[in-house]
């Protein structure tokens, strides 16, 4: 059985999904309205409660360790990519490269790239925190302007990039 919720926040709603295992996957706003809930999910605001309370804690700067179960779909690379993800600590960035390096393989920062783009649990598994070598901010599911949104509460600073995003 899966269940669903929609939550509104400050980059606006979340389609949050969950097996009895755990979390599955967030979509954006943009990406849900495209999507079609399937007729055999059940809405369940109870299922999902842990999970809206942490992302809504975290909107508002009172979260920087998420502690849930998470259950994403992904080949074995891409769920090694997501742990290296997790690694991340609140309010730092790293770049491909980085990761990279980290799992031993300097030369896969394009596959890398493509587990990223991948993630079916954005926010709490952080890709945001993915930049550019050079540190520029690169592509995201939600949008660049969602992801600026998300290092800004995490109080990273996009020095001239911020003067092309619209903020909070």
């Amino acid at each position: 059985m899966l269940y669903f919720d929609i939550i509104n926040t400050p980059i606006g709603d979340l389609l949050l999904l969950a097996s009895d295992k755990g979390l599955k996957k967030i979509l954006f706003e943009d990406q849900f309205k495209a999507f079609e809930i399937s007729s055999t999910w059940e809405q369940s605001t109870e299922k999902l409660s842990q999970a809206k309370e942490q992302l809504l804690a975290y909107f508002n700067s009172n979260l920087v360790q998420f502690e849930l179960q998470l259950d994403p779909d992904g080949t074995v690379f891409q769920k090694q990519i997501w742990k290296q993800l997790e690694e991340i600590p609140f309010g730092e960035t790293k770049s491909y490269q980085d990761i990279a390096n980290a799992i031993e393989k300097p030369n896969a920062c394009r596959a890398i790239g493509m587990a990223n783009s991948k993630n079916p649990i954005p926010i709490i598994i952080p890709c945001h925190r993915v930049i550019g070598k050079n540190g520029k901010l690169t592509g995201y599911a939600g949008g660049l302007n969602i992801k600026a949104k998300l290092l800004q509460i995490e109080g990273i600073d996009l020095g001239n990039d911020s003067q092309q995003f619209e903020l909070f």
